[in-house]
């Protein structure tokens, strides 16, 4: 239970952040515990993440701010591991670093420049500009349907068969994500309705509805889950994983080619190796 202090001053910082948010950055308290924030990030522009809606979670201690939050970022970006605390220095991880005078504000673009840059810890994981990319164009999907465990289905756009590979069982169906922005997740349907994206893989389809062959490696990546599970309030729903599959390197891709070559160089120079031993 928050102290009276803490109440007051999250009361307080969600009548400035409300009136004045930072640039990119939306975030307000649970309804039933003034403790528990839910935030959202949008990708800044030109970076991996542009237009991408990052949603996550604020915990705050009892007896803020005197004590930091966990941080959680739900939201699969390629770049934290999903509903995972992180480790930063305005985190929980760093509790004689935290500044009581830092604000909610502060928390949050401090998570969002951190998150547009390359550094690495605990939490955080590596991945390409162009499988971030992917990630971002697949949020809105993600959050509103929790990676595809959404019973819901768009006419003429859902798949009949939704226990094929794109069912994935992982997850809440949405259910946080629309508890907490309503708004939000009316958009995302709106726009997964428009782009006739199937709720149950994000994947667009065609206008005859029969594109649910075989899909790209990027997609298939991007939709697989890890069997792990997280707990505590902050992990809402099970994260995707980084699609290592997607931008293999030119080496990975052609290495038997390369074998091949090298297997003839020696062929050749073997040959010549024999011709002169026979000339001497």
């Amino acid at each position: 239970m928050a102290t009276s202090g803490a109440t007051k001053r999250l009361t307080k910082e969600y009548q400035t952040i409300s009136k004045n948010p930072p640039p990119f950055i939306v975030a307000h308290p649970s309804e039933k515990n003034i403790l528990e924030w839910h935030y959202i990030l949008t990708g800044p522009p030109d970076t991996p993440y542009e237009g991408g809606q990052y949603w996550g979670t604020l915990m705050f201690p009892p007896d803020y701010p005197f004590a930091p939050p966990a941080i959680r970022m739900h939201t699969p970006s390629g770049r934290f591991q999903p509903s995972t605390r992180l480790c930063l220095s305005i985190s929980d991880f760093h509790p004689k670093s935290f500044n009581p005078a830092w604000e909610v504000s502060t928390i949050l673009t401090g998570l969002l420049s951190f998150m547009t840059s390359e550094e690495m810890t605990t939490g955080s994981v590596r991945a390409s500009d162009h499988e971030r990319k992917l990630f971002a164009a697949r949020t809105r999907w993600w959050n509103s349907t929790g990676g595809g465990t959404s019973g819901r289905t768009i006419p003429g756009v859902s798949n009949s068969n939704n226990r094929g590979v794109g069912a994935i069982k992982a997850g809440d169906g949405g259910v946080k994500f629309r508890k907490e922005w309503p708004e939000l997740d009316e958009e995302n349907w709106k726009i997964m309705k428009e782009k006739r994206i199937d709720p149950a893989t994000g994947l667009s389809v065609s206008a005859n509805n029969s594109a649910h062959g075989p899909c790209s490696p990027e997609a298939a990546a991007l939709r697989r889950r890890p069997g792990s599970s997280t707990t505590g309030v902050g992990a809402v729903v099970q994260g995707g994983q980084v699609a290592r599959d997607v931008g293999q390197s030119w080496l990975s891709r052609n290495k038997w080619k390369l074998m091949f070559g090298v297997f003839c160089v020696y062929i050749l120079t073997a040959r010549m190796l024999g011709d002169g031993a026979v000339a001497s």
